[in-house]
């Protein structure tokens, strides 16, 4: 297929070279010019706006933006993809945003006769690189049907969770318990480790118990307990407590509109909220360990 590509990031970069090396062709756009002249020397076919790659003679075009402004932006824009691309063109969003957003700009799509879905995904950067994503979709069936070939190449699981918007439910909702169980594990670990115990052991015990979690037994924040886990090089490499906190934001708000409670999330995103203030939003979110473990530091 000829597929136009925007947002050429982390993540999206990556995406990109996993879909040159499966035989598609690719027109790109990045607002970071070096970020253009990798793909190109990746072998695909770089432009200078998002006009460019809507009016390109593409069957699919595809999107990994940092957030809602962005997609707006790239979507609806005077000079966006909207304005410019061809009717019945496939558009996909692979950004995390909320599920209002999602639904807004998929409806104008639709009302211009080109089908939209949206496709946040999970597992990161490596899962980027090794084309192991999980793609969490919301569309239309047949849209789906559709783009499933072209979103396989790019991950290990394409899984279908209803109309448009709910790929984005999907993914806050995830998230949402992920940031609530990593601080669960944090506070265990380290309440575990100030009493005297030797973490490994403890994680084994928490393993084969019932707090096992993925937080813990395979993303454990404790250094040295996982070995290829961020938490035993640093917290680099991983997924960043700044992105675990707009993730917990697109939650939060998304249930406000909802009148939906959630208690914990809320506290979570304050938590993390506070720890990106401290300049530490750059570590794995598993960072927020650090937290707890300073404090225990101190007491004693």
């Amino acid at each position: 297929m000829r597929i136009g590509f925007i947002g050429l990031g982390n993540m999206g970069a990556p995406m990109a070279r996993n879909l040159l090396k499966a035989g598609h062709q690719l027109v790109v756009f990045d607002v970071v010019d070096a970020a253009v002249a990798d793909a190109v020397a990746a072998g695909a076919s770089g432009c200078d706006s998002c006009r460019a790659v809507a009016v390109a003679d593409i069957d699919l075009l595809m999107t990994m933006l940092p957030a809602s402004p962005q997609v707006e932006e790239v979507y609806l824009g005077r000079d966006g993809v909207l304005a410019s691309v061809g009717r019945g063109v496939l558009l996909i969003d692979s950004s995390t945003i909320d599920p209002f957003t999602a639904r807004k700009v998929a409806a104008e799509a639709a009302r211009q006769g080109n089908p939209m879905l949206d496709a946040p995904v999970s597992g990161g950067t490596a899962g980027a690189q090794a084309a192991t994503l999980t793609f969490m979709v919301g569309g239309e069936l047949s849209a789906f049907d559709a783009a499933k070939p072209v979103l396989a190449r790019m991950g290990r699981n394409v899984v279908h969770c209803g109309a448009s918007g709910n790929g984005q439910v999907a993914k806050i909702a995830n998230n949402l318990l992920l940031g609530i169980s990593m601080i669960g594990t944090a506070e265990a670990m380290s309440l575990g480790v100030a009493l005297g115990m030797d973490p490994k052991v403890l994680a084994g015990v928490i393993n084969s118990s019932s707090g096992r979690c993925w937080s813990s037994d395979t993303y454990n924040p404790y250094p040295g307990v996982v070995e290829n886990a961020p938490s035993s090089r640093g917290y680099t490499g991983g997924f960043a407590s700044a992105l675990m906190l707009k993730d917990l934001g697109l939650a939060c708000d998304a249930a406000r509109q909802a009148g939906q409670p959630v208690v914990l999330g809320a506290l979570a995103q304050q938590l993390y909220q506070l720890f990106t203030s401290q300049g530490r939003g750059r570590l794995d979110f598993s960072a927020i360990i650090e937290s707890y473990r300073r404090t225990s530091s101190h007491n004693g």
